[in-house]
């Protein structure tokens, strides 16, 4: 039977139930979860609170690898490219001190600790557990305790402690193959180091072109506290760090 002229009339008129006004289908909708909607105040905070400036570095990584293999050998932890940068980055807060601190009320405080949140990746949100204390660990200790808590927060089986009193933060995209990215400060710290992938790249040589392995550093920073100039020398000190990276190796 053929639609009356009602009908006819109602299913013109009609859009469909989850278009909006200009056509556009949506596909899902939903609420954040209580960690997203946190994560994007804190976030929302960040920006807000801080002057974010960001400093780039591109770091010859031999040494870096071939320190990895070392420590692999020598020592029982599972040692990761990861943990020799964290310890660089230890090495590198002592020497610019104005870096390991946070800013609130006002207050540059300064700390003697380097505790250091490495942001770990979860279906929920980003979160950064925190490794204490990083300067009076040796790389084997980092190594573990990293793991551990990197473990501990993939399971769901860690407490909000392990995410506070940080005083420096980590990221690294590198493993997600990302060449240079802005990483935002996690506050109130006053900087934040992001790490990229590692590839290699040409260079002039003794004997004409050479390929080496390189890795970025992307230094993101609150410029109300430092300079560009102290982020630049900061980058420097780690690139020092990260191209003897073997220093961080103990003895067999």
């Amino acid at each position: 039977m053929p639609p009356t002229d009602t009908e006819s009339d109602r299913n013109d008129d009609e859009s469909p139930a989850d278009a909006d006004e200009t056509g556009r289908t949506v596909r899902e909708e939903h609420s954040l979860s209580r960690m997203r909607a946190t994560i994007a105040n804190r976030l929302q905070e960040s920006y807000r609170s801080a002057v974010h400036v960001t400093a780039n570095r591109d770091v010859d990584a031999e040494e870096l690898l071939r320190a990895t293999e070392i420590a692999d050998d020598r020592l029982e932890a599972d040692v990761s490219v990861v943990d020799l940068l964290l310890c660089a980055v230890s090495a590198t807060l002592a020497d610019h001190p104005a870096f390991n601190a946070t800013f609130e009320d006002e207050t540059h405080r300064l700390y003697e600790e380097h505790n250091v949140g490495v942001a770990v990746d979860l279906d929920a949100g980003l979160v950064a557990p925190v490794l204490r204390d990083i300067g009076s660990k040796s790389l084997g200790e980092v190594a573990t305790e990293r793991r551990r808590l990197t473990d501990a927060v993939q399971s769901g089986e860690y407490t909000m402690s392990d995410l506070r009193g940080g005083t420096f933060t980590v990221t690294n995209l590198g493993a997600l193959g990302v060449d240079s990215f802005t990483p935002i400060i996690n506050p109130p710290e006053i900087a934040i180091l992001g790490v990229n992938r590692i590839r290699e790249r040409p260079q002039r040589g003794d004997d004409g072109i050479e390929f080496r392995k390189r890795i970025g550093f992307d230094l993101s920073f609150d410029h109300r506290i430092v300079d560009g100039a102290d982020a630049a020398r900061f980058l420097g000190s780690l690139a020092e760090y990260t191209e003897t990276a073997e220093r961080f190796v103990p003895d067999p």
